[in-house]
């Protein structure tokens, strides 16, 4: 074969392979939203009813790029329905109201457990012998491109929007948050500048719920925030979204960071 022939068609074939994805997600965000998921997403996402139009039809068209783009499966025979993808595919999008960019890149599978699953863990003690610990989770986000839930928390947590509890806001918080390669509290920023306000006042607030944590003091923010800055990262998301209003008068440092951050005010639709 002439070799410029061959270049030609190897290069019709590279332009295939990026066009073709790119076709097929643009008809499938454009497609009507089904009207079967209007009801899930009004009974199952507490604040749904009271989002601005501008955001609902925001929302529904991540929650089409997010369902065309990203896979779900059930682990112990657990059949995964269209109620199952849409609640969940409408918490993790809400982290994207009103932002650029991929919609949660490094993702490729949602797992979905009926309930609560057990993991083997390797855990270190103070004599530094290795032994391997099983413990239950209702969540857990990998940076290898899964999350892993449990629908019953899924449900419940999505149901009551009001308690500063959510597994998908959490896990999603975590993709968010290991963007820039690795989880560590400080997801990507526009600049400079912004990570030194991110870190001005999530740090000190870190230091606050540590303390709380340390001497049993009650907080507005979940004491699981204290164990790291990637977790404190996750809970004080939930907080943000769930119990806005508090969050805004109790810490509002940490709450005028993550309003530009995620480029909404969740005290606005409660």
């Amino acid at each position: 074969m002439n070799p410029w022939i061959f270049l030609a068609l190897v290069l019709v074939v590279i332009a295939l392979a990026l066009l073709i994805p790119r076709f097929r997600l643009k008809r499938a965000v454009s497609a009507p939203f089904p009207e079967e998921w209007v009801p899930i997403l009004e009974r199952n996402i507490g604040v749904y009813r009271n989002l601005p139009l501008s955001l609902r039809q925001q929302l529904r068209l991540l929650i089409k790029q997010f369902l065309h783009q990203k896979h779900f499966s059930g682990a112990r025979g657990l059949e995964v329905t269209d109620e199952m993808r849409v609640t969940i595919a409408a918490q993790a999008c809400m982290l994207q109201l009103n932002r650029r960019g991929a919609l949660y890149p490094r993702l490729k599978y949602i797992i979905l457990y009926p309930s609560a699953f057990v993991v083997s863990r390797p855990e270190l003690n103070q004599a530094g012998v290795v032994s391997h610990g099983r413990k239950g989770l209702l969540g857990e986000s990998w940076q290898n491109g899964k999350v892993i839930l449990a629908w019953d928390n899924v449900l419940h947590g999505a149901r009551n929007f009001v308690d500063g509890s959510n597994v998908v806001l959490h896990e999603f918080t975590h993709q968010l948050d290991s963007e820039t390669g690795s989880a560590d509290g400080a997801p990507l920023l526009a600049g400079a500048s912004s990570y030194r306000s991110w870190a001005a006042a999530l740090s000190g607030e870190f230091g606050e719920l540590q303390k709380d944590a340390r001497i049993g003091r009650r907080s507005l923010m979940d004491h699981y925030g204290a164990t790291n800055p990637a977790e404190f990262f996750a809970v004080a998301t939930e907080t943000f979204f769930e119990k806005p209003r508090r969050m805004a008068r109790d810490h509002p440092e940490l709450f005028a960071v993550l309003q530009s951050y995620y480029r909404v005010n969740p005290g606005e639709w409660q």
